[in-house]
């Protein structure tokens, strides 16, 4: 049976949805006991952004991963598994974060794994783009945010 392009996307977006709720397990486990206990610096965001902007990213992040799927699915691209492939080792890196970090409770393996995180998002923005420039761009938000988390995660780390 084939699927069509807006039910890959569905799909994809489910997925990472999944993928984001499972990360959030961790989160909200450590949020308002470890987390408070803390310094941070005075411009991180209030615990109440997260949520909106990490939903935005995975919605965005499953409309790229479908337009990517439908390509080598429907249109034969063999550039397409590949990337799914990167695709996917950024989303397994992107919960782990959420473990390390606040599970773990370790501001030190959160940083580790952000930064191959970064690396990973970067890698797959490039293959997205060498297929779809639309996919690939829209990760782009992503890998800003991710950026910030990761200058987030150092100020924690240095202040603590």
């Amino acid at each position: 049976m084939k699927l069509s392009l807006p039910v890959k996307i569905v799909i994809a977006i489910v997925v990472c949805l999944v993928i984001g709720l499972s990360g959030s397990i961790a989160t909200n486990t450590s949020l308002t006991t470890w987390f408070t206990t803390l310094n941070k610096p005075s411009w991180n965001p209030p615990n109440w952004l997260f949520g909106p902007v990490w939903t935005t990213l995975f919605i965005l992040m499953g409309i790229a991963a479908g337009l990517i799927w439908h390509e080598g699915t429907d249109k034969g691209d063999t550039r397409a598994k590949p990337a799914m492939i990167w695709f996917a080792i950024q989303l397994i890196l992107n919960l782990l974060w959420s473990f390390s970090f606040f599970g773990a409770q370790s501001p030190i393996l959160g940083l580790i794994n952000i930064v191959i995180l970064w690396v990973a998002i970067l890698i797959t923005i490039l293959k997205f783009k060498a297929i779809k420039p639309a996919a690939g761009w829209l990760l782009v938000p992503y890998i800003l945010w991710v950026s910030f988390a990761t200058i987030l995660n150092i100020s924690i780390l240095y202040l603590n």
